[in-house]
């Protein structure tokens, strides 16, 4: 019995010895399967505390798979801490993933979220270097004490979003914590989102804030506690860094329940504020008063076919356009600053854009079309910064500037639609790198020369001084 035992023994190691170990895959298309491509710590945190995820990485193929690198980019300086396969540390290199089989990764991110210097939203990503494919995993964790509004739905040609008014629904944003947006936030049909005085939204790369077609946003701030929506990057270098936010997207409203802008600073996204008819144009309207729109990398206001009503707003520092119009639609605009100078770049476009057509798919269609503009400046450091792309007009097409200054080389007071203007001629902004367009001497073309009969109309100006007595052109008065 010995002797046979010991037999099976000797060819158990024979046959052991003999088998070959899988061969490790050089082929390129052999990519790394996760179970997540994002590892989200969604733990708001309310004292020092700490959270750990894990990621399992998976060998799909039937021959083994090695992993050249990987890397946690943030190095030893990352918030997250990386545990691979059971071992610590910020690189790894060869891992060999068996045929059909799995590894643990185990992420940990520890947060103080009453360090001020901490981000709203603490990024690093981990990274895979397979058969000469780089992979990227993204880790995510919440910084600060705030309110988290997180997308949840993905519906394909839509951006990620999360329904933060429902229909029948009227919600209010408070100022007790900031609001972070990562991805869109969204009103849906026949809801509300109230944004009250004071409160602070900051908005991630590629997130913004979305009204469906009869939502209404309302944002309701004062002259003393305005709302303020712009990135969340708190890094000084951020602080006027264009384009770390996509934009508001307005699209239209219920009639009787407008969207309204009152006393907001909406700052360093791509589109300020995009206001879009689909279903039923011109028949509720964006009201903005008191309201600055500023250092956006493509446009601060982008309307088609829609009816705003703006007093005392200020636009500057744009990309491309300060307001830009296609489509048509009604626009009457009093008291407002388009000041665009662009210092970060070149813009080769004009500060305001009209326009009532669009062509689209080899058909061209043209739309009704009002524009007013009264006590009002548009300015810049182009040449030219009043574009037209006016069609024959089929259908009704009119625009009026009065008592406005205006930098153009195509117009004057004598060619129809301008009265009592002031051509090319330097409002004498403060300092617009530092995004003050107050006017900065009596000597300013734009002091004393407004209209009393629009001044009367809209008498206070963005800071609520009266303007009533003498009115000058734009949203400040000297």
């Amino acid at each position: 019995m010995k002797r046979y035992c010991l037999f099976i023994l000797v060819l158990l190691t024979v046959f052991s010895a003999c088998r070959k170990e899988n061969a490790i895959s050089t082929d390129p298309s052999h990519k790394l399967v996760f179970s997540a491509d994002t590892v989200m710590f969604d733990t708001v945190f309310t004292t020092l505390g700490s959270s750990t995820h894990q990621l399992k990485v998976y060998n799909p193929y039937q021959e083994d798979l090695n992993i050249s690198e990987i890397r946690l980019m943030g190095g030893e300086n990352s918030r997250f801490k990386l545990n691979f396969d059971g071992e610590a540390g910020t690189v790894f290199q060869d891992k060999v993933i068996p045929a059909n089989d799995s590894l643990y990764t185990f992420l940990k991110v520890t947060i103080d979220p009453s360090d001020l210097n901490t981000p709203f939203i603490v990024e690093d990503s981990l990274l895979f270097l397979t058969n000469g494919n780089t992979q990227m995993i993204k880790l995510v964790a919440w910084g600060q004490n705030a309110r988290y509004i997180v997308a949840d739905r993905h519906i394909n040609g839509f951006p990620a979003f999360k329904i933060v008014a429902d229909s029948l629904e009227t919600v209010n944003w408070t100022n007790e914590l900031p609001y972070v947006i990562y991805g869109y936030a969204l009103i849906d049909s026949y809801g509300t989102l109230r944004i009250n005085e004071g409160t602070q939204v900051y908005v991630h790369d590629g997130g913004g804030i979305w009204s469906w077609s009869d939502g209404q946003l309302i944002i309701d701030g004062t002259a003393e506690n305005p709302v303020v929506i712009q990135g969340d990057r708190l890094e000084p270098f951020f602080r006027n860094q264009p384009g770390q936010w996509d934009r508001i997207w307005l699209m239209d409203a219920r009639q009787g329940a407008d969207h309204q802008i009152s006393h907001a600073i909406i700052r360093n996204g791509f589109i300020g504020i995009q206001a879009e008819s689909f279903v039923h144009a011109t028949q509720s309207a964006l009201r903005i008063n008191n309201t600055v729109v500023e250092n956006h990398m493509g446009m601060g206001v982008y309307a088609v076919l829609y009816a705003i009503e703006a007093n005392n707003m200020v636009i500057d520092n744009c990309g491309q356009y300060a307001f830009a119009v296609v489509d048509g639609g009604d626009y009457l605009l009093r008291h407002c600053t388009l000041g665009n100078y662009w210092w970060q770049g070149t813009r080769t476009t004009a500060s305001l854009y009209l326009s009532n057509f669009v062509d689209q798919d080899g058909e061209h269609y043209e739309y009704p079309f009002h524009w007013e503009m009264y006590n009002s400046i548009v300015y810049g450091a182009q040449e030219e910064e009043f574009g037209t792309a006016l069609a024959a007009q089929e259908y009704d097409t009119t625009y009026l500037f009065d008592h406005c200054l205006i930098r153009t080389t195509k117009f004057d007071n004598d060619a129809p639609g301008f009265n009592a203007c002031l051509f090319n001629q330097d409002p004498m902004f403060v300092d617009y790198r530092s995004y003050d367009l107050h006017l900065s001497d009596v000597l300013s073309p734009a002091v004393g020369t407004g209209s009393p009969v629009i001044a009367n109309e809209v008498p206070f100006d963005i800071e609520g001084k009266d303007r009533r007595n003498t009115p000058d052109l734009g949203a400040y008065q000297f």
